[in-house]
């Protein structure tokens, strides 16, 4: 008998080795956990370290609103602390930088993982660091929810453990076109030629994969041509000879996939060389950073993009004003479409983790595939994933600066202030 019984034990102990080697060694149970940890990899230096500080200040908004107790505020999380789900587990958002560098970006993921146990990543803002972060993530079995990223390609990899919430650059395209129709049937804008111009990386050559495929599909159809493609480098520092190849073209409406940086460069080259077609359009980027009206100041007046949210909308949406209050008090500004949308990913991950009560990643992950997430910070009001891990409900609107300030002039039931379809000339401002 003694001898069986130690052979039990033995067996028992030998198994319990195995499933921990094989990383298959039980989670933590709900009452167990004290915090929770989520990587947020984001560009804290470098170019674009602007726009990175004021996404990590909104994904500080929501480890406050998550952790704190927050009543006043009718949000999933908010109204108690912590995760009732895991027995009231502290979140804690731990930031890494990868400084607009992909191979940064893959580095920063693993390390996150292996040395800081995180149990889901957010991020990257630019599409190609969210890629390779992305798929080392996808190696470990770790969920990452994208916020802010646009290239088409991330959702069409057949990853399981990554869904993204802002709108791809093919959604946006189509409604790039669709606003177009709208201008020249309400308005009769005349707009039919197209220039694409892209910084050469992930997000702006998918962004012009995108245009060349719609106007192939649909859009050629209906009398729109792309009459020029012209692609900058990423550390551009002078963009003389893209804007003449735009001049050259003459296009009625520019379709811009830029940076903040680079997107300033270009509105100052624009007014050098007096490039006005009938519109400017942009992709999410830099156009949607507030810091463009600051940069340009009346020079920024008549572009238009895409936005999930504006000053201008966040004034009638209770729940987005008063969580933009908490944002503001960290930043210093209004939420903009991007930072709206990286909160959104640090609110959508944690929720996940709350309604599964568990940190194991398939778990959290079957709830990011099946749940609705409530979202009344968007327009839409809500965040669903489809199979291939995009969002189904976009939250954008266009928007165009006017007098100053951002404003939704598209679908008509969104609008703060009618569009203005033709620029006016530079000499005419």
């Amino acid at each position: 008998m003694r001898k069986r019984v130690l052979a039990s034990m033995l067996l028992a102990a030998l198994l319990a080795i195995s499933l921990v080697a094989a990383g298959c060694a039980p989670k933590e149970q709900a009452s167990d956990v004290v915090t929770v940890k989520i990587g947020a990899i984001f560009p804290l230096t470098g170019s674009a370290a602007a726009t990175g500080v004021k996404l990590k200040y909104a994904v500080e908004t929501a480890q406050e609103i998550i952790n704190g107790e927050h009543p006043e505020i009718d949000l999933p999380l908010a109204k108690d602390a912590g995760l009732p789900g895991l027995g009231g587990a502290k979140v804690e958002f731990v930031f890494a930088d990868h400084q607009a560098n992909p191979e940064v970006a893959k580095s920063e993921a693993e390390r996150l993982i292996e040395n800081e146990d995180v149990v889901g990543l957010i991020g990257c803002y630019h599409s190609s660091c969210t890629k390779p972060a992305s798929a080392a993530a996808e190696t470990y079995g770790i969920p990452f929810v994208a916020g802010s990223s646009s290239s088409a390609a991330l959702t069409e990899r057949g990853l399981k453990y990554f869904v993204r919430i802002a709108p791809h650059d093919g959604k946006e395209t189509e409604f790039f076109f669709e606003y177009l129709n709208y201008l020249n049937e309400k308005y009769d804008a005349g707009i039919k030629t197209v220039a694409m111009v892209y910084v050469d990386n992930e997000y702006g050559v998918h962004a012009a994969k995108m245009v060349d495929q719609w106007l192939e599909e649909k859009y050629a159809a209906q009398g729109y041509e792309k009459v020029a493609d012209v692609k900058y480098p990423v550390a551009a520092s002078n963009v003389d000879a893209e804007v003449q190849k735009v001049k050259a073209a003459d296009p009625d409406v520019i379709f811009h996939a830029s940076y903040i940086n680079d997107m300033t460069m270009f509105v100052k080259t624009y007014k050098q060389f007096n490039v006005a077609p009938k519109a400017v359009i942009s992709y999410c980027g830099g156009f949607q950073d507030p810091q463009f009206i600051v940069n340009l100041g009346d020079d920024a007046n008549y572009f238009s993009g895409s936005n999930a949210t504006i000053p201008a909308v966040i004034e009638k949406a209770e729940v987005l004003k008063k969580i933009n209050e908490i944002y503001k008090s960290k930043s210093g500004v209004d939420f903009d479409g991007p930072s709206l949308e990286d909160f959104a990913s640090a609110m959508v991950i944690a929720d996940a983790i709350n309604q599964a009560g568990s940190t194991d990643g398939d778990a959290i992950m079957e709830v990011l595939k099946e749940a609705t997430f409530e979202a009344p910070y968007f327009m839409v009001g809500k965040i669903k994933f489809g199979e291939d891990g995009q969002n189904e409900f976009s939250a954008s609107f266009m928007t165009q600066v006017l007098d100053g300030e951002y404003q939704a002039v598209w679908p008509e039931e969104a609008q703060t202030a009618e569009p203005v379809p033709d620029i006016p000339d530079w000499g005419d401002r």
